[in-house]
């Protein structure tokens, strides 16, 4: 998404700088200028001047607030995902949304956690998808078993509890043991697939066929190779995996994770579930045994997701800057 925003602001004739630790990697086409510090903990002597100082994650707020008290721009926090109830270091996230006033969030139950916890209401900025993503219609041309498809990222050393990959694996086992004619299919992204052993361990059983698309055009593809997707992640602020499925014409299944309440309903473009109710597998199941239903909530998917564009989000973060100044 940060990509995406300071692409999108550069095309429209504003000057961006995105500033990086000496050592951040960069996996994406970046258009903006980019800088880097001579070291990995960002400091306030390293932010250039300008309108605006954008911090994106708890880490980097009390540097981006010393340098906004020392006239270089106006401190806008952009809360990509709420750090407290999911990520390490609570005690210093949580009072970090104390810092500025000035808040960006992606979606309007993110919004209410955090008016209700600190009082401030964020202007929201919605998740959107790239053009990349498309309905093929390749999926009977395929000429293969009923596609189930989900995203499993590398668990060693993250913080990916939230995604609940788990109870994921457990009920797509589920599955197939009820439904013996499907392909189990994960997506994982290459370096990540490449550096977990755990990942490796499941591919070599053979139960399941693992992608590792390099870029958005083969991750399409594989979208499009999905009659049905399902997430099982609990804790979202946007949940784009989801959207960029519907987008490709599958079929979602997915669990409440409060930011895909922006998109998702119930039996009208998609199966969802509360995570106490444990019938992620049961979705799945009734929608491989009711085609007509399956492609009902695929045909409607596709046509709300054409809402969610990055064109729209650069446009209202734009706007919302504006506001602040």
């Amino acid at each position: 998404m940060l990509v995406e925003l300071t692409n999108g602001l550069t095309a429209m004739g504003h000057q961006v700088t995105i500033l990086m630790p000496v050592d951040g990697v960069v996996s994406y086409d970046v258009r903006s200028t980019l800088i880097r510090s001579t070291h990995m903990e960002l400091q306030e002597q390293d932010y250039p001047s300008g309108d605006v100082i954008v911090s994106n994650f708890h880490t980097t707020v009390p540097t981006s607030q010393a340098a906004s008290n020392q006239g270089k721009g106006i401190h806008v926090r952009l809360s990509l995902c709420y750090e407290p109830p999911f990520l390490p270091d609570s005690s210093l996230s949580f009072p970090s949304y104390h810092v500025t006033e000035h808040l960006i969030v992606l979606s309007h139950w993110q919004q209410e956690l955090i008016r209700l916890n600190h009082g401030i209401t964020g202007k929201i900025v919605p998740i959107g998808i790239s053009s990349s993503f498309k309905n093929m219609n390749i999926r009977y041309s395929l000429q293969e078993p009923l596609n189930i498809t989900a995203i499993l990222r590398k668990a060693e050393r993250g913080y990916s509890w939230h995604r609940e990959q788990d109870y994921l694996i457990e009920q797509l086992d589920h599955v197939k043991n009820q439904c013996p004619n499907v392909n189990i299919n994960f997506i994982s992204p290459p370096d990540e697939f490449n550096t977990s052993e755990v990942l490796q361990r499941m591919k070599a059983t053979g139960k399941y066929r693992f992608f590792t698309p390099a870029n958005d055009e083969e991750l399409c593809y594989h979208y499009n190779g999905a009659d049905i997707f399902v997430s099982s992640s609990i804790f979202d602020t946007g949940s784009l995996p989801g959207l960029e499925a519907m987008r490709c014409g599958a079929a979602l299944v997915c669990v409440y994770s409060g930011g895909n309440m922006e998109y998702a309903r119930h039996e009208k473009n998609c199966l969802l579930s509360y995570r106490y109710e444990n019938r992620l597998g049961e979705d799945v199941i009734r929608l491989f045994r009711d085609p007509n239903l399956r492609t009902k909530l695929a045909v409607q998917g596709e046509r709300s997701s054409h809402k969610w564009t990055w064109e729209n989000s650069v446009k209202l973060f734009e706007q919302a800057i504006r506001n602040i100044l």
